[in-house]
């Protein structure tokens, strides 16, 4: 029955994939014909995409918090690539990514073709980068990092690193800070974080051989991009994430997932 159960979820998967793989396709070819970046349908589409491959994953999400009614620099903690189809699901967004990701085999082209945005680790480009995310930003396109800049077994927040969050302050975009947690039987989730040298095959099998586990996502209180600097504006978001994770949760009523 676990054999089963595993094929099943990964001919699931699979489909999800190429379906995505099509969407982008065609998306592609539009901007082709039309010579125009379409990267709010990109962004739309993207994220209904994101929605069923999260249907795809064995989770059972709840999402608590309010969305933002204005474009925002999205900051959360990170456990797993799986993080990505979980909280844009719930929003239209853009993504940071290592730019080893972009050779990645399907997922680096569909990655591309969703406005994905790729940094270079100790390329020393960060001026560059933030300008890149501050027009990104200051066209009024949601964007996602992961500020510790790796991922963790979720059991502590990472120092988050404030040398990207230049692009907030000069676009005048505030930061919307996201806790996100794993859990399996009411303890910490040790299938679902992606560490180390684990590899994206191993992980899949290890992952949808499993029971189903819990995910849980806030979406914390907004904060004002001019009341400090970049490294102040990194300290707070790190306190509010690690205190919704590990001490006095915000109170926040539970809301479907999109």
């Amino acid at each position: 029955m676990i054999k089963l159960r595993l094929y099943l979820r990964l001919l699931r998967l699979l489909a999800v994939i190429g379906l995505g793989t099509f969407m982008a396709a065609i998306v592609s070819l539009m901007e082709r014909c039309s010579r125009r970046d379409l990267l709010s349908m990109r962004q739309r589409l993207t994220r209904w995409f994101l929605s069923r491959l999260s249907a795809a994953l064995p989770f059972r999400v709840s999402v608590r918090g309010e969305l933002p009614k204005k474009p925002m620099l999205w900051l959360s903690n990170h456990v797993s690539w799986t993080d990505i189809p979980l909280i844009g699901m719930i929003a239209p967004l853009s993504f940071l990514s290592k730019a080893e990701v972009r050779t990645w085999p399907v997922a680096g082209w569909l990655a591309r073709k969703a406005g994905t945005l790729f940094i270079r680790r100790g390329s020393g480009d960060s001026a560059l980068l933030n300008q890149q995310l501050g027009r990104h930003l200051g066209s009024g396109h949601d964007l996602l990092i992961f500020p510790e800049g790796t991922t963790t077994d979720g059991s502590a927040v990472r120092t988050f690193h404030g040398r990207l969050l230049s692009s907030a302050i000069e676009s005048a975009v505030d930061i919307q800070p996201v806790a996100i947690r794993y859990t399996r039987q009411g303890k910490p989730d040790t299938i679902a974080p992606f560490i180390g040298d684990d590899d994206m095959l191993s992980h899949l099998l290890r992952l949808f051989s499993s029971d189903i586990s819990e995910v849980e996502i806030q979406l914390l209180t907004p904060i004002a991009s001019a009341s400090g600097n970049r490294n102040e504006l990194a300290r707070r978001t790190q306190t509010a994430v690690s205190d919704a994770l590990f001490g006095q949760a915000q109170p926040c009523e539970p809301r479907a997932a999109a």
